[in-house]
């Protein structure tokens, strides 16, 4: 069984979000989950008015507390909020939550730098909290969403070093797209095709930075690994205790490679029963203290 450490679930049908993707209700999740064998899942409230249709944390907490168990809550913030200032109090936010069960923060995604005044206060508090925080990224300001970083992921970097206790979950196009060397910047909008030919900065970040996690979900984290089988194989027997399986769901009907993807991987050999059990549940176990 695995445990999914990145789902969304709307309690009530809603617009479709960017014009395209409508999103899954509780039901519609848990169908997934039993069909792929998930036991757990984290859910991640969509905040932000870049491009979806803002949720509020309180929707995710009823949604997890009819599930049985299911769902396990994560909170969200916009760093604009409480006063739009660097020095906005989010402790009063972050520890209301946290003693209502939630076991992290996320999807962080406004369109804002790293290293915006703004975020890094947000993520001072998130550190003090002692919860893991999940972002999502863009390689552009304007027409995205997703916290900005430059091609190499500088400012990604440098939260690391100035935020070490804070446990960094990496998600996105522009995250995992630099697992290999880039042929083009432009490459870090999409998902690129070709092979691991050079490690890319997303490797070296790992191994420098112990709070550094990889959350594995999406079209992003799974083509990181399908674009280079082989190379897939080493970065998952060298960071498997900090890589967690992932969903991303959003349109209930879409497919879901990963799952398999690294089930076939632990069938062929490739990687280890103790390497696959972490991926798929422990990581997260140990993640969220469940």
């Amino acid at each position: 069984m695995f445990i999914d450490i990145h789902a969304h679930a709307y309690s009530h049908p809603c617009p479709p979000q960017d014009g395209t993707t409508t999103f899954a209700n509780p039901a519609q999740l848990l169908k997934r989950y039993d069909e792929i064998g998930i036991e757990r899942g984290v859910l991640l409230p969509l905040i932000g008015p870049e491009v979806y249709l803002p949720q509020s944390n309180e929707e995710i907490l009823d949604i997890c507390e009819k599930s049985g168990g299911r769902f396990i809550p994560f909170c969200n913030i916009d760093p604009r909020g409480i006063s739009n200032s660097s020095d906005a109090k989010f402790d009063i936010w972050l520890n209301w939550y946290k003693d209502r069960g939630v076991k992290g923060v996320g999807e962080v995604m406004p369109n804002l730098p790293f290293m915006h005044p703004l975020v890094q206060n947000l993520f001072k508090h998130v550190e003090a909290a002692a919860l893991p925080l999940t972002f999502d990224i863009s390689d552009r300001i304007g027409g995205d969403y997703g916290l900005y970083d430059n091609p190499g992921l500088p400012q990604l970097e440098s939260c690391l070093i100035k935020f070490p206790k804070l446990k960094i979950l990496g998600h996105g196009p522009a995250f995992w797209a630099e697992i290999a060397e880039l042929e083009t910047p432009g490459d870090r909008a999409g998902y690129p095709a070709y092979a691991v030919r050079k490690e890319g900065v997303v490797p070296k970040l790992f191994r420098r930075y112990q709070n550094l996690y990889g959350d594995l979900s999406a079209n992003s984290g799974y083509n990181a690994l399908a674009r280079d089988r082989e190379y897939a194989v080493t970065f998952i027997n060298e960071f498997k205790d900090r890589l967690l399986f992932g969903t991303d769901i959003c349109d209930p009907t879409k497919p879901l490679p990963l799952a398999e993807f690294i089930t076939n991987l632990k069938n062929e050999g490739k990687i280890s029963e103790e390497t696959f059990q972490k991926v798929a549940r422990e990581n997260g176990v140990k993640l969220l203290g469940l």
